[in-house]
């Protein structure tokens, strides 16, 4: 059985249907690509597979358990964690905190506790403490535990983003174009850390991204969409040399050059 199972999904606004009979399966630790032009549903499908929108149709399974139509909260308590294309810190608190924000899901206490500074508040947070460290230091970024997390380039924000999503312990993390706005140095980086977290971390990840070197590079198994709607799926190597996917992407470069003309 697949880790996840997505049948038929579909979501419409208004007159437009955005998503349009998407199917998927991912098995445990595996990497999987979602790649498609500007505007062809990827980001509306990983604001469905977390309980952003709720889907007109469609069964969403992650280790057969449905979680169609949950909760934001409830998703990610079942194991499903993302990050956006924009990045969404608490750049007011330090790096370490930020980390311990998603330990909450399975280190916690009551407010009294915390009030009170009862034993169980101090055993906690150093077990979550303990735990932020250990999740920074995969990504180089424990010497920087107590540095504002705004004050951090803008590299380390994203490693940090995705650090804080895999600290409520996912099955399935979700990357929403983690590479943009890096240089190339960085997304080399990037490119390295996202073998390390699928090792280290024993999790499956969906990956949408533009740049496709990093795609085909990382990826295992690649799906293509194009107006909400599945055009190709297979091996990088196949994806590459797919007509209708290139014509596609060759769509898009057009009307750029259209809108730059």
């Amino acid at each position: 059985m697949a880790m996840l199972e997505v049948n038929h999904l579909a979501i419409q606004f208004g007159g437009l249907r955005a998503v349009d009979g998407f199917n998927v399966s991912i098995e445990k630790g595996q990497l999987y690509g979602l790649i498609g032009p500007n505007g062809a549903g990827k980001t509306t499908i990983f604001n469905l597979l977390t309980g952003v929108y709720k889907p007109t149709e469609g069964i969403i399974k992650l280790d057969g358990q449905d979680i169609t139509g949950k909760s934001t909260i409830e998703i990610n308590k079942a194991g499903i964690a993302r990050t956006f294309q924009n990045i969404r810190l608490f750049k007011e608190m330090t790096v370490l905190d930020n980390v311990k924000v998603g330990l909450h899901n399975h280190h916690s206490y009551s407010t009294l506790t915390g009030i009170l500074r009862l034993p169980k508040y101090h055993k906690v947070e150093k077990e979550m403490n303990e735990k932020a460290m250990e999740i920074l230091k995969v990504f180089d970024l424990d010497k920087e535990a107590q540095t504002l997390a705004g004050n951090l380039p803008y590299g380390k924000q994203r490693k940090l983003e995705i650090a804080r999503a895999l600290a409520t312990e996912p099955k399935l993390l979700l990357l929403d174009e983690p590479a943009a706005g890096m240089n190339p140095t960085e997304t080399a980086e990037l490119l390295s850390c996202i073998n390390t977290i699928r090792d280290t971390f024993h999790v499956a990840i969906l990956l949408i991204e533009h740049d496709m070197s990093l795609v085909m590079r990382v990826c295992e198994r690649i799906q293509v969409i194009n107006f909400g709607q599945t055009i190709a799926a297979g091996l990088p190597s196949e994806i590459a040399s797919n007509q209708e996917v290139i014509e596609a992407y060759l769509g898009e470069e057009e009307a750029d050059d259209d809108a730059e003309d």
